[in-house]
């Protein structure tokens, strides 16, 4: 056992590597709702294209560290049946995740599963509606807010040259609901968490 777990983790400081890169994709929220005396609606965000930027630190055989940072072109809406409205908006994503490796990392093509944790950054870019959609049930605003973020995924890498090193994810983005961007009518309440499910590709280098 001793051996195995020395083998697993043994931290070979001469050989680390370390990776930097761009990644892009899109991001498909999975919305949350809002419920009140007045009815209920589904408030959430858009999906729209994604692009962010990586950096690795291989420190084991089997396992990496990695920095994420993700910008999410997305703006905030509430709707009812036929009536809808939005306020423009996008969301920045930064977390730190554990990266588990089921091929060793000297091998050219390394799937892996990986969980992280961090914070996401809801920003309203343009004021809220003169006239509110869902006034009796929840209100949307011109407020930003930051979340607790969660982050669990998929993915693979292929070693395409010593140096550069192809990719594709997918990862989930978890937060609580972020109250200040739908503010709910008395009496109201939400339910659900917004996720955000980002397929991505992208490219990186490696020293």
């Amino acid at each position: 056992m001793k051996l195995v777990l020395f083998a697993l983790l043994l931290p070979a400081a001469w050989a680390q590597e370390y990776e930097i890169g761009g990644i892009g994709g899109y991001g498909y929220y999975r919305d949350a709702t809002v419920f009140s005396p007045g009815g209920d609606a589904t408030a959430g965000i858009r999906s729209r294209f994604a692009a962010g930027v990586v950096a690795d630190q291989n420190m084991y055989r089997y396992i990496s560290g990695e920095f994420h940072y993700l910008y999410q072109d997305g703006d905030p809406f509430v709707s009812s049946g036929s009536v809808r409205g939005n306020v423009n908006g996008q969301s920045h994503a930064f977390d730190y995740a554990l990266l588990f490796h089921a091929r060793p990392r000297e091998a050219k093509l390394q799937p892996f599963f990986e969980i992280g944790a961090g914070a996401k950054y809801y920003r309203e870019t343009g004021p809220a509606p003169q006239s509110q959609p869902l006034p009796n049930i929840v209100t949307l605003t011109s407020e930003s807010q930051w979340r607790f973020l969660t982050t669990v995924g998929v993915g693979v890498k292929y070693r395409w040259t010593r140096h550069v090193l192809l990719r594709a994810d997918f990862r989930d983005y978890i937060t609580p609901f972020p109250k200040r961007l739908f503010v709910q009518a008395q009496g109201g309440t939400d339910r659900g968490l917004f996720q955000q499910f980002t397929p991505s590709v992208g490219i990186a280098y490696v020293y």
